[in-house]
């Protein structure tokens, strides 16, 4: 496994923004594994039970509670840290809260990602950067093909809306400020449903699940027949290593915007995905309910990959089933072995992933 990514992150320097967030818990993980020296700044983590939380990893990486809205603050540790690369996915990522507190997501997401940028203008001894929004930044117009990376970005929501803000600023700071031979190289990301153990926020599809499965109660949903792209938390953060490889490695024509997600066969109804979980958990019901929700969300949102698994060589390594199976058996070790160490567990999931990349001859674990 010492070849993945070319080993480009052995030794490195390696900051992550949200690093107590759920993919930035995985990311954190992986980039330990990698031999890479960690670094995260992020907000306290509210999930007691969350993935940063049950694997103790305020006490494996240079962990620290700092919010990125305070420039100043967020400067000076990037100074005194010294990142080689700077993976950026601090932010407010829930739609329904953004209805609740939509200057604090804009101010997170938005305001957030320009300090991050201004202090790479600043300090740019950072040698790269990879900024995650989200596949909501695109404007959705319910339409059946997936979104490219040159597609129109908006949004009605606060989210979807301060998403598209964050890339038009990431957009303007390549074009204005890193754009000569000898400065950071920048680029973002955006990724669709992301599935994986340890996460539990609201109204979000597998946390509920599990919720409900764990107290032996029906399993709600109220979109049956909506579609996401369904893709393991190790799907995206392959791409973002794999772009941030290339950065590292000084390929200057890769500065843009990237899509990583599922294969549009791998696009799954809410249904089909809950009955799959049941499954797998071994027992459970289904109740859909005509219930309104307080906020709106889109029924159909894919991606088009084309580019990343042509240009960056990047592929989908799992389908849906085996994203499922990975994700739930996390929920029921943990609940069902509260003994057993689940960093170790995360690593060894990571590590399985690994080898199944190498094995289906994906190019960035050869």
């Amino acid at each position: 496994m010492k070849n993945c990514f070319n080993n480009i992150y052995e030794g490195k320097r390696v900051l992550i923004t949200g690093h107590t967030g759920f993919k930035g818990s995985w990311l954190a993980i992986w980039l330990k594994l990698l031999g890479a020296e960690v670094a995260g700044i992020a907000l306290e983590s509210e999930q007691e039970l969350g993935n940063f939380k049950v694997t103790k990893l305020d006490s494996k990486i240079n962990s620290n509670i700092l919010n990125i809205i305070d420039f100043q603050a967020l400067y000076n540790f990037i100074v005194d840290f010294k990142p080689d690369i700077i993976f950026h996915l601090a932010a407010q990522s829930l739609v329904g809260k953004s209805y609740e507190e939509p200057k604090l997501t804009f101010d997170t997401n938005i305001v957030g990602t320009l300090n991050v940028l201004e202090s790479i203008r600043n300090y740019q001894a950072v040698k790269a950067c990879v900024l995650i929004t989200s596949d909501k930044c695109y404007r959705n117009v319910e339409q059946i093909w997936g979104y490219r990376e040159r597609d129109i970005l908006g949004g009605d929501d606060p989210y979807s809306a301060s998403k598209a803000g964050a890339e038009l600023a990431i957009n303007s700071y390549i074009k204005s400020f890193f754009n000569s031979g000898n400065s950071p190289l920048i680029a973002s990301t955006r990724a669709g449903n992301v599935i994986g153990g340890g996460d539990w926020s609201e109204n979000r599809l597998i946390p509920d699940c599990i919720r409900h499965l764990t107290k032996n109660e029906p399993v709600i949903i109220r979109n049956p027949s909506s579609t996401r792209p369904w893709q393991l938390v190790l799907e995206p953060l392959s791409g973002y290593l794999l772009l941030g490889q290339k950065l590292l490695e000084n390929e200057r024509d890769l500065t843009e915007g990237w899509n990583f997600g599922p294969r549009m066969e791998e696009c799954h109804t809410v249904l089909d995905v809950v009955k799959q979980i049941i499954k797998i958990w071994g027992s459970g019901e289904i109740l859909v309910t005509n219930d309104e929700q307080a906020f709106l969300e889109s029924k159909l949102l894919q991606l088009d990959c084309t580019k990343a698994r042509i240009n960056l060589g990047w592929n989908q390594t799992m389908n849906t089933k085996e994203s499922l199976d990975y994700t739930v058996n996390w929920y029921k070790h943990f609940n069902r072995d509260h003994e057993i160490d689940m960093f170790d567990f995360c690593v060894g999931q990571i590590q399985n992933y690994q080898k199944l990349a190498f094995q289906r001859e994906i190019g960035w674990a050869q």
